[in-house]
């Protein structure tokens, strides 16, 4: 053939008559993006992803069936290129329905692939799932006893009877790990550079563990005598035994984590130290202060703040056995059942009704089993005392209203209606915030936190990051915490390495399904853990529950209904929606709702994931030579399905190795460690 030279992105290149644009590009490392195009099939040009534009041409041009001609020069970037593919790709996708990602994974603030980890403990894989949530999670026995699992609210399992346990398997891989000691995580090699870590609770132990595997040298500067911040100082030992706890807080340490405890920005040090010491700082000093009542009376003695009690309960000795516990979150939850195993009496005030109580309701039904006293439609208005120490609250009944903002019915007060509750310990548990002292040099919101950028988490100063309660939206829980640090500590490894930020929510394909999707599949209870009886615990600190055996595990673990796309690993259109940072829903309309056939032998087919690129079609007529998949329909409402002879089909499963999207799958098809598909 004979020799063409062309100009590809300013550079100089060649190739040969014949050749198309596409195959030029490859050759000398260009990467053009297309859905149609495989080299076993005859080109076809329909997806319109691979588009490219040719200086003297008005219009663009497909490079996998444009042949090359000498001297042309070709640009496969320019902003012209790059709209016409995201437009491409947003058309395909307002058709496209199905789940790039299981509901769980989506609704875990820390991203856990907790389909992945769920599947591998069903096919008793047991360190390959600890290490698959090791991957953003680094305290899995530790959280997956603590966590609120909002991953649980969304598995879809619920629609049959009750959602998979997935916290519950989370401790249990995390448990096993730490009796069995798998091999300690292995980091990059140094790279010569450091971050300091201010605060060693759930956020600032995840945001050292990720920045150590990187290569870098880690230091975490805490102010209180031991790590674990609030997994240690906030949550009680029936709920989180420190000595779980302190055996991964270990294991981060023997990866080479430097630990100062007893050191407080603003008193031990101070950030301008540490900026000047270290290449990167991560601020996650959590929220360690509890917000007040605002009602007269809280100056006297024997009203605490709910983390304050949580704190020092370990030695502390209630002044009375009366005990009032204003709130209806956990943290009131913990502080109640705290109270009785302290040998107290205990209420528990809320302004709003049970149902409207933001705390699990496990943690609602065990606290009542075990004796706290749950007086709702109430709010202080007087804490009254007798020399300086607390007597008694002084109520205002409430009913309630019109939903607020949060979709609860707002508390309404009645009128001349007033209690009073002698009680001689008031414990309030109504919220807490950060005490940023010592931070006065970033930027802070109206509510007192620290602001940080939403995707980088960079603040106003430079190499600066902050995550965890202490920062934006303030306090929350545990796992959203880690997920932020996760995200911080790979944020400021790109600013180590001196690269740009990313600062892009990625794409998901999400799908809404009903109980209806699910009204024919096979009621199975779930496995619950084991629990010891209200009379029992509630005198001691002992943890409430145990944990899964490997065969209940197993058994629990099999009810997932593997929601997520299997081949989303390996799927073209989402790399290439994120890469063009799409945005489908402009083109919104109808959308088709056709369920996944398995009527070609082997194959699992799901059309509404098909975008008619026509590879599989073309495949099976020109390679294979059987002609049994083929365009039906027309228009809007076209669709690949058998269109020949079904008994030609030879199962050779080319047509699902070839399909871009996942919208054919091999019928064994199954997630393998790491999130990839085996057979």
């Amino acid at each position: 053939m004979n020799e063409i030279k062309l100009t590809l992105n300013g550079v100089a290149v060649a190739g040969a008559e014949g050749q198309t644009i596409l195959e030029i590009a490859r050759a000398h490392g260009v990467d053009i993006p297309t859905l149609c195009h495989d080299e076993r099939v005859e080109i076809y040009g329909a997806c319109g992803l691979c588009a490219v534009e040719a200086e003297g041409s008005p219009r663009l041009l497909r490079a996998c069936s444009t042949m090359a001609a000498d001297g042309m020069v070709i640009h496969t970037d320019t902003g012209r290129v790059r709209q016409n593919r995201k437009t491409a790709l947003e058309l395909l996708l307002s058709d496209h329905t199905g789940d790039c990602a299981p509901p769980c994974t989506l609704a875990c603030p820390a991203q856990t692939d907790c389909q992945g980890y769920v599947g591998l403990i069903a096919n008793g894989q047991y360190e390959e799932a600890y290490r698959l949530i090791m991957e953003k999670v680094p305290l899995p026995a530790s959280i997956g006893r603590v966590c609120p699992h909002p991953c649980e609210d969304a598995c879809r399992r619920r629609w049959v009877e009750e959602p998979v346990s997935v916290a519950a398997l989370k401790q249990f891989a995390g448990d096993l790990a730490l009796r069995q000691a798998p091999a300690e995580p292995e980091t990059a090699p140094p790279t010569g550079q450091s971050a300091a870590v201010v605060g060693g609770g759930p956020g600032g132990l995840t945001a050292a563990y990720f920045l150590r595997l990187q290569g870098h040298a880690v230091t975490v500067y805490d102010a209180m005598p031991r790590m674990g911040g609030m997994l240690r100082y906030g949550i009680p030992e029936y709920r989180l035994p420190k000595a779980v706890l302190q055996e991964e807080i270990d294991r981060i340490e023997r990866m080479g984590v430097t630990f100062r405890n007893n050191v407080k920005v603003g008193r031990e040090v101070t950030l301008e130290h540490l900026r000047a010491t270290y290449d990167a700082v991560v601020v996650a000093v959590g929220a360690w202060t509890s917000i007040p009542l605002g009602c007269p009376g809280e100056d006297l003695s024997g009203v605490l703040g709910g983390i304050d009690f949580l704190r020092d309960a370990a030695g502390f000795a209630l002044s009375g056995r009366k005990v009032a516990v204003v709130g209806g979150g956990n943290t009131a939850m913990d502080a109640g059942r705290t109270a009785v195993r302290l040998g107290a009496e205990v209420w528990n005030l809320y302004r709003r009704t049970q149902n409207e109580m933001p705390a699990e309701a496990i943690e609602i039904a065990e606290a009542e089993e075990e004796g706290v006293v749950f007086k709702n439609l109430v709010s202080p208005l007087e804490i009254l005392g007798d020399n300086g120490t607390v007597k008694a609250v002084r109520l205002q009944v409430m009913e309630l209203g019109e939903p607020d903002a949060s979709g609860r019915r707002s508390p309404v007060p009645l009128p001349g209606r007033e209690e009073i509750l002698e009680v001689d310990t008031v414990i309030v548990a109504i919220g807490q915030r950060p005490d940023t002292a010592g931070f006065e040099d970033i930027r802070r919101s109206k509510r007192g936190t620290l602001i940080a950028d939403e995707h980088t988490f960079r603040t106003n100063l430079d190499g600066v990051f902050a995550v965890g309660d202490a920062a934006n939206q303030g306090a929350d829980i545990a796992i959203t915490a880690i997920g932020e640090a996760r995200r911080a500590a790979e944020a400021a490894g790109r600013y180590l390495r001196g690269e740009a930020p990313e600062d892009r929510t990625p794409y998901w394909v999400k799908t809404e399904p009903g109980a209806e999707d699910y009204a024919g599949r096979e009621k199975r209870a779930r496995v619950h853990r084991p629990r010891r009886g209200a009379e029992e615990r509630r005198k001691d600190f002992l943890e409430v529950h145990g944990g899964f055996s490997g065969e209940s595990a197993a058994r629990e673990a099999s009810r997932c209904l593997e929601c997520g796309c299997l081949d989303y690993f390996e799927c073209r259109l989402i790399r290439y929606a994120n890469q063009y940072a799409v945005q489908p829903e402009k083109y919104k309309g109808r959308m088709h709702r056709r369920a996944v056939e398995d009527d070609i032998p082997e194959i699992r087919r799901a059309p509404d994931k098909c975008v008619l690129c026509g590879l599989c079609v073309r495949l099976c007529e020109e390679t294979v030579g059987a002609g049994v998949l083929g365009f039906v329909g027309r228009g809007f409402d076209t669709v690949v399905s058998p269109a020949g002879d079904r008994e030609e089909c030879a199962s050779c499963g080319r047509c699902a190795d070839i399909c871009p999207t996942g919208a054919l799958l091999r019928a064994d098809a199954k997630r393998a460690p790491g999130g990839k598909v085996e057979f």
